[in-house]
């Protein structure tokens, strides 16, 4: 019995690739870039399955392209890449890699919050460049942590991850805006669901965790900016277009907040020319947040499962669109 065709977009961790090589007939995308949208279509001729990572953009002319495509399992949390409404309409399953990037995520959240706040990045450069001479009173001067207010935005599984490292770790205040109140964190963390402006007012750090769709997008602002306090440091690890980065360039230049530490940016990578790579109070990673043994083999571990099944007919273990169930491509 012939094994169902499927392509994967990269080269992901050998623990999910291992399985899809052992279930399906898969070619591999093995360059350091995405392949191009012409190349996705032409590698998908004749496909079942498609690994994708957020980097490929899968929407209704791709997908009715595809006749033979049953799902689309996407090597990541988030799924702003794949057009779930199109997807559904077609037939087509889609699922994504939940949980296992939890911990990580938050960990780096906190990694860029206190690089930031103590400008770890700016005195490593200051050291490296041979400008540091002698012991500096004034030099280097950075935030405090213990005691202070953490604003969390989005308190999700991540969100509550992080305000927890903050809380118990660094005794800190926590607030948090979200469309819905989570009673673990008022309880667990005597946290406080509070609005937007008051979050950006009252808070000293604030980190995003947030989903990216029309409410989301572009929230953070000159308006935002302007109302943080002077010394607040903003800390982005779930999408750039959360963020209008002129505007927190401007912020950052003009000492309207303090230091900001990002793990996204919009686009990605950024253009060199940006100006916001020019600034010393700010810390950017090449989205790394879930760049850890566990979580990254964890990822392709589930990815590689909701492929399979997809193909199979079978029932996704991280399903986004289970609603498609009952009208699923045969």
């Amino acid at each position: 019995m012939s094994k169902p065709k499927v392509f994967v977009t990269r080269l992901i961790p050998e623990a999910g690739l291992d399985l899809v090589r052992e279930a399906c007939d898969a070619e591999v995308w093995s360059e350091p870039l995405p392949p191009p949208i012409e190349v996705v279509k032409e590698k998908l001729a004749g496909c079942q399955g498609l690994l994708s990572l957020l980097t490929e953009k899968i929407d209704g002319e791709l997908l009715d392209a595809l006749p033979d495509l049953k799902v689309v399992s996407n090597y990541a949390v988030g799924f702003n890449n794949i057009d779930i409404p199109a997807a559904t309409e077609r037939g087509v399953c889609v699922g994504n890699t939940p949980g296992v990037l939890t911990e990580a995520t938050a960990d780096l959240a906190f990694t860029l919050l206190i690089s930031a706040a103590r400008r770890v990045v700016e005195g490593h450069r200051y050291t490296v460049e041979g400008k540091w001479r002698t012991w500096e009173p004034r030099g280097h001067i950075g935030q405090d942590l213990m005691g202070k207010t953490i604003g969390i935005i989005g308190m999700g599984r991540i969100g509550y991850a992080m305000a927890k490292r903050c809380h118990l770790g660094w005794d800190m205040q926590v607030l948090y805006h979200d469309p819905n109140v989570n009673e673990h964190a008022d309880r667990d963390l005597k946290a406080k669901h509070v609005d937007f402006e008051t979050l950006l007012a009252e808070s000293d750090f604030i980190s995003v965790h947030a989903d990216l769709n029309e409410t989301t997008k572009g929230m953070f602002d000159s308006k935002a900016f302007k109302q943080m306090k002077s010394t607040a440091v903003f800390v982005n690890t779930a999408r750039g277009p959360l963020v209008v980065e002129a505007d927190l360039t401007a912020a950052l230049k003009q000492g309207e907040i303090f230091a900001a530490g990002l793990d996204v940016t919009d686009p990605e990578p950024p253009n060199m020319e940006n100006p916001l790579l020019q600034l010393e109070n700010v810390t950017i990673l090449p989205h790394i947040a879930s760049a850890t043994v566990s979580s990254r083999n964890g990822m392709a571990r589930i990815a590689a499962e909701n492929l399979i099944a997809g193909v199979r007919g079978e029932a996704l273990p991280h399903w986004v669109n289970p609603e498609v169930a009952d009208r699923r491509r045969s």
